[in-house]
C-alpha cells in the first residue's frame, strides 16, 4: 500500500507551543534557542516541519542538514543551505550586511562569476563573523528561525560555528532550533561536548520528545488508515512502543502478519516496490541527505522516463522525499540505514565506487570522494581524496574537520605503495601539517602525538635542519598549549639543530622569541631579556619587523615585572612601531593592556584593550579574535568596579576553548565576578573543578600560580574566613619562587585580610600578617610600589584613624581598586565605634553602604549591614536603604569639590571626568551631599552651595 507520513501531527501540541514561545522570546531580544532531542523516529523533524509551516510569513526560516558521511563528514555541512536562504532574504542588501569580510563567504559558496578567493585577505575567524552579520541583518526585517537537522552527524567545524553563532546572536531576533538523536551521541564525543557546554552556558534549552501514549498511537494510526479494531491498536502500541515512525511503518503493513524485527518493518515497504524502484532506492542509500537528480542519474547509468518512474514510485511509497525541487532524500534516516546495510559487501563496494567515479567526473567535493573511495576499499584513491579534503577544510578554517580527514589519510598511508607520490606530499611534512591542524582544531594532545611521531620517524642525519627545527618548535608549542613541561628544552634543541645553518635567520629569531616567551611566563625574567636581545639583533639584521616587534614586546613585559617600568614601557612603544601586520599589532595591545593593568593604570588598560576590540572590528572578527581582546578588559574593569561591563566582556568569550591554557585565565576571572556577586557556592564549585588544572599549569606558567592564589584569597574573604585567606597570603609571601608584577596587587589585598582578622578577634594573627605584608611590600621594587596603593595599604595595616582619614581622598582615584572605597569607610566606622563616637561610626557606615551598593559587591553589602545592626546603629537596614537620625552636615573636601561642580550644572559623568573618578563614585558623593544637606535634588544642592 502507498503511504506517507501522517498529514496531521499527533501528540506534540505542548512541544509545538514551546517552539512558538521561544520564538516570542527571541522577538523580544531574549536568548531562546532550543535543542529538540529524542531517539530515532520520535518525530523531531516532523515537529520542526509543522513549526515551519505554521510560521507562514511571520518569520524567515532557514534550514540546513548535517549529513552522515561516516567518520569524516564534510565541513560546515548545514551552512551552505542556510547561507543561500539568508542571502535570498536580504537580496541587494546582502553585500553591505555581510561586513568587511564578505569575501569569506566564498569559503562555502563559490563566487558565481568564478573569481578565485584570495585567501590572504580572509582572516581565519572572518567566516563566522560574516554569517552572524547576515543573520543579524535579516532579523532586522523579521524574526529569523535557523533549523539545523540531525546534529548528531555534525562535523566539528559546524559545532564550532554553532557555538560561535549561539553566543554572537544571543539577544538578537534569531531563534536556533537544533534536532539531535541524543541517544546516538557518544560519550566524550564532540557533539556531546558541544551540547554539555551549550546547555551549561544556557545557550540552549532542551525539548525532549517522549514516546506517544496509547491514545496518541490510536489517533495517529486512525489518521493514517481509518478506523481500526482494538486488537490491531493494541498490537500497534505493543510493537511500536510509541515511536511515531514505527507506528507509521507498522500500520501500513497491518493487513499481513506484523514483522518481528525493526529491520523487517523498515524493509517491508521497500520490498513492495518494483524491481526498478528497488534498484534506484538501493543506489540512493549510499548517500545520506540530499542527492542531486543528476548524480543519481549518473550512478544509475540511466535517465529519462525510466528513472523518473522509479523515483516517483519511491516517493509515492513514502520512502524518498523531494527536497529543494532538484534532489531527493530518504524520509527517515533509519530507512536508508536499513537498505544500505542490506546490501552485500561486494555490492556495497561497487556502489560506492560508482558514486566516487561520478563525483570525480563532475569535479565534486574531495570530502565526498574520500568517503566513497574509502567505502569502496580503494585506498589509493581514498588517500589522495583525503589529503585534498584535509587541505580544503584547512583552507576553509574548518580545522577540526581537516584533522579528521588528515587522520583518515594517516590510517591509509601504510596501505598505499608510494604514498608520498599519491598524496602529493612527503610523510614528514604531512605529519607536520596534520599536527598544526590538530592544534588549531583544539586537540593539542593529538597534535603532540603526531609531532612526536614525526620526530621519531625523522632521521636527524639526513633531514634538513630547518625541517627538524620546525618540528621541535611545533612540539614545544603543543606542550605549551597543554601546560606541560618540556617546552624550553624543545626550543633549545631546535636552536641547537639550526646552529650554523645559513639563511635561516628569520626562523632563528622566531625560535628565540618563542623561548623568551616561555622564560617570561615562567618568570625567568633575566633569561627572557637576554634572549629577546639576541632575537632582536638577528631580526634587525634580517629586516624582520614582526620579530623585532615581538622581541621588544616581550622585553618590555619582562622589564616591567622586574620593576624597570620606564624602560619596559619604552620597549612596548617600540614594539608598536615595528608591528607591521595585524597579528603583531593585536599582540602588542594584549600585552600592553596587561602591563598597564599590573601597574594599576586601569582606565588606560581598558582604553588599550578597547582599541584592540575596535581593530578586530575593522578586520571583521570582532566576535571572534575580538572576544579574546575583550577578555583583556575584564580584570581592569573588575578593579574599577564596572562589573556589568566586565560580565559583558566575559560574554564575548565565544569559542568553545578546548585548550586548558586558554580556559584557565578566563575561568579565574569568572570566579572573581561570582565572588563579587555573592554567588559563593558557584565560585567555590568552579574553583574546586579548575584548581587541579590551574595547579598543573602553574608549574610552567608562573602567572597562573599567582592568579590561582588570588582567587583562593578572594573566595576565602567572600566566605567570611580571613584566617584561611591569611594562609593563602602567607603562601605568597613565603614562596621562594620568582615574583611577577602581580605580587603587588596580592599584597594590597592583604590589607583586607588584616582588617577582617581584627574584626574576627584574631588580633595576634592580624598583627603577624600586617608585619609580613608590610615587609614584603617594602621589599618590592620601588616602581612596583604604586604610590596610591602604598598610602592605602600602609593606612589599613596600621589601623590608625588619622592615617585612614588621610587615605580617603586617595582611595577615590581610579588607579586604586574600587573595592577599597567601602572597605576603608567600614574600617573607619569600626574604629570610631570602638572610640565611642557612634555618630561618626554611623556616618562612615552609611558611606560604606552607599559605595558597596554602587559597586554591587554583595559580600561587602552584607558585611556593612551586619556591622550596623550588630553595633545597634540602625542606620542601614538593607543594602541601598538608609534610615535614622540626620547625618552630620559637614562635607568632606572631596564632597565640597563635587558640590561646586553640581552648582556648575555638571552631570555625574562630567564630574567624574573633571575629578578623575568614575561616574559611579561621583554618584556616591552626590548621594552623600544631598543627604548631608537635607535636600532632595541637585538643584536644591546647587542653591545651597550658592548660599
Amino acid at each position: 500500500m502507498s503511504a506517507t507520513a501522517a498529514s496531521e501531527m499527533v501528540g506534540r501540541d505542548a512541544e509545538l507551543a514551546l517552539l512558538h514561545e521561544a520564538l516570542r522570546r527571541a522577538e523580544e531580544g531574549q536568548p531562546a534557542s532550543l535543542l529538540v532531542a529524542g531517539e530515532a523516529g520520535i518525530g523531531k523533524s516532523r515537529l520542526t516541519t509543522e513549526f515551519r509551516q505554521r510560521l507562514a510569513d511571520d518569520a524567515t526560516v532557514l534550514t540546513g542538514w548535517c549529513l552522515d558521511y561516516g567518520s569524516t563528514p564534510a565541513p560546515f555541512g548545514p551552512l551552505p543551505a542556510i547561507l543561500r536562504g539568508v542571502l535570498a532574504e536580504l537580496g541587494e542588501r546582502a553585500d553591505d550586511a555581510a561586513g568587511p569580510s564578505r569575501n569569506a563567504l566564498q569559503l562555502l559558496l563559490p563566487d558565481p562569476a568564478g573569481t578565485p578567493l584570495d585567501r590572504s585577505t580572509v582572516h581565519p575567524e572572518a567566516l563566522g563573523e560574516t554569517i552572524a552579520n547576515l543573520l543579524e541583518a535579516a532579523s532586522s526585517i523579521r524574526p529569523v528561525v535557523v533549523i539545523v537537522e540531525d546534529l548528531h552527524w555534525a562535523d566539528a567545524a559546524t559545532l564550532s560555528m554553532l557555538s560561535f553563532l549561539l553566543r554572537a546572536l544571543a539577544g538578537r531576533r534569531v531563534l536556533f532550533v537544533l534536532t539531535c538523536r541524543t541517544d546516538e551521541v557518544r560519550r566524550g564525543g564532540a557533539v556531546r561536548t558541544f551540547l554539555a557546554e551549550s546547555e551549561r552556558a544556557r545557550l540552549l534549552e532542551r525539548i525532549s520528545l517522549a514516546r506517544l501514549d496509547a491514545g496518541a498511537v490510536r489517533e495517529l494510526a486512525v489518521g493514517l488508515r481509518g478506523p481500526l479494531d482494538d486488537a490491531t491498536i493494541a498490537h500497534l502500541v505493543q510493537r511500536s512502543e510509541g515511536v511515531p515512525f514505527f507506528v507509521e511503518e507498522l500500520v501500513c503493513n497491518a493487513e499481513g502478519p506484523l514483522p518481528d524485527t525493526l529491520r523487517d518493518v523498515l524493509l517491508a515497504r521497500f520490498d513492495a516496490l518494483s524491481e526498478e524502484a528497488r534498484r534506484t532506492v538501493r543506489l540512493a542509500s549510499a548517500c545520506d541527505g540530499a542527492i542531486a537528480h543528476d548524480l543519481l542519474a549518473a550512478v544509475s547509468g540511466r535517465g529519462g522516463e525510466s528513472l523518473d518512474e522509479a523515483l516517483r514510485e519511491a516517493v509515492i511509497a513514502g520512502i524518498l522525499t523531494v527536497r529543494d525541487d532538484e534532489s531527493y532524500a530518504f524520509r527517515h534516516a533509519l530507512l536508508r540505514e536499513a537498505i544500505h546495510d542490506d546490501l552485500l559487501p561486494g555490492e556495497r563496494a561497487r556502489l560506492h565506487r560508482a558514486y566516487a567515479e561520478a563525483i570525480q567526473a563532475a569535479g565534486g567535493a574531495a570530502s565526498s570522494l574520500a568517503f566513497h573511495w574509502y567505502q569502496a576499499h580503494a585506498p589509493e584513491q581514498a588517500l589522495r581524496a583525503a589529503v585534498d579534503a584535509m587541505q580544503q577544510a584547512k583552507d576553509s578554517y574548518a580545522f577540526s574537520t581537516a584533522a579528521r580527514f588528515g587522520e583518515l589519510a594517516l590510517e591509509l598511508w601504510d596501505q598505499v605503495p608510494d604514498a608520498d607520490d599519491v598524496a602529493g606530499i612527503e610523510r614528514i611534512p604531512f605529519l607536520a601539517r596534520l599536527g598544526s591542524i590538530l592544534r588549531n582544531g583544539g586537540d593539542a594532545e593529538r597534535a603532540l602525538t603526531v609531532a612526536t611521531l614525526a620526530l621519531d620517524e625523522l632521521d636527524p642525519q639526513t633531514a634538513e635542519p630547518a625541517v627538524h627545527a620546525r618540528l621541535l618548535r611545533d612540539r614545544a608549542l603543543y606542550l605549551q598549549n597543554l601546560g606541560k613541561t618540556g617546552t624550553v628544552e624543545s626550543l633549545g634543541e631546535a636552536l641547537a639543530v639550526l646552529d650554523g645553518s645559513p639563511g635561516e635567520d628569520r626562523l632563528r629569531a622566531s625560535l628565540l622569541n618563542y623561548l623568551s616567551g616561555r622564560y617570561l611566563t615562567s618568570a625567568r625574567l633575566t633569561d627572557a631579556i637576554e634572549t629577546t636581545d639576541e632575537a632582536f639583533s638577528i631580526a634587525q639584521a634580517a629586516g624582520f619587523d614582526n620579530a623585532m616587534s615581538v622581541a621588544e614586546n616581550l622585553r618590555g613585559c619582562s622589564r616591567i615585572h622586574l620593576g624597570d617600568v620606564d624602560a619596559g614601557l619604552a620597549d612596548l612603544r617600540l614594539s608598536w612601531q615595528h608591528a607591521s601586520d595585524h597579528d603583531a599589532q593585536l599582540r602588542y595591545r594584549v600585552n600592553y593592556a596587561d602591563a598597564l593593568h599590573n601597574l594599576g593604570r586601569f582606565h588606560e588598560a581598558v582604553e588599550v584593550a578597547e582599541l584592540g576590540v575596535a581593530h578586530s572590528r575593522r578586520l571583521g572578527v570582532e566576535r571572534a579574535t575580538g572576544s579574546v581582546l575583550a577578555h583583556n578588559l575584564v580584570e581592569p574593569l573588575i578593579e574599577l568596579g564596572e562589573i556589568d561591563r566586565a560580565e559583558e566582556a566575559m560574554s564575548r568569550d565565544l569559542a568553545l576553548r578546548t585548550l586548558p591554557i586558554f580556559r584557565v585565565y578566563s575561568t579565574m576571572s569568572r570566579i572573581r565576578i561570582l565572588v563579587w556577586r555573592g554567588r559563593m557556592a558557584e565560585a567555590a564549585r568552579l574553583l574546586k573543578e579548575w584548581r587541579p588544572v590551574a595547579a598543573a599549569i602553574s608549574q610552567v606558567e608562573r602567572q597562573v600560580w599567582f592568579s590561582l592564589r588570588n582567587v583562593e584569597l578572594l573566595v576565602s574573604l567572600g566566605d567570611g574566613d580571613p584566617t584561611r585567606a591569611a594562609g593563602v597570603l602567607a603562601d605568597v609571601i613565603e614562596d621562594r619562587g620568582p615574583h611577577l608584577a602581580q605580587v603587588s596587587r596580592l599584597l594590597l589585598e592583604g590589607a583586607r585580610v588584616v582588617t577582617d582578622l581584627r574584626v574576627d578577634g584574631r588580633q595576634a594573627l592580624a598583627d603577624d600578617t600586617a608585619r609580613a605584608v608590610a615587609a614584603a611590600w617594602n621589599a618590592r621594587p620601588e616602581a612596583l610600589r604604586i604610590p596610591h596603593w602604598d598610602t592605602v595599604l600602609t593606612a589599613m595595616l596600621s589601623g590608625d584613624a588619622t592615617a585612614l582619614n588621610a587615605a580617603l581622598p586617595v582611595v577615590d582615584n581610579d588607579d586604586v581598586p574600587a573595592i577599597f572605597r567601602p572597605v576603608l569607610q567600614l574600617e573607619l566606622a569600626r574604629l570610631h565605634l570602638a572610640d565611642g563616637d557612634r555618630a561618626a561610626a554611623a556616618e562612615h557606615a552609611m558611606v560604606a553602604a552607599q559605595y558597596a551598593d554602587a559597586l554591587g559587591h554583595r559580600p561587602l553589602q552584607q558585611r556593612v549591614l551586619a556591622f550596623s545592626r550588630d553595633a545597634g546603629l540602625a542606620r542601614v537596614t538593607r543594602p541601598g536603604e538608609s534610615v535614622g537620625a540626620a547625618a552630620p552636615t559637614e562635607l568632606t573636601a572631596r564632597e565640597q569639590q563635587v558640590l561646586d561642580l553640581i552648582a556648575e550644572g555638571l552631570t555625574n559623568r562630567q564630574i567624574g571626568e573633571r575629578l578623575f573618578i568614575s561616574a559611579k563614585t561621583a554618584s556616591v558623593h552626590v548621594s552623600a551631599i544631598l543627604r548631608k544637606l537635607g535636600v532632595s535634588s541637585r538643584t536644591e544642592a546647587a542653591v545651597s552651595s550658592r548660599r
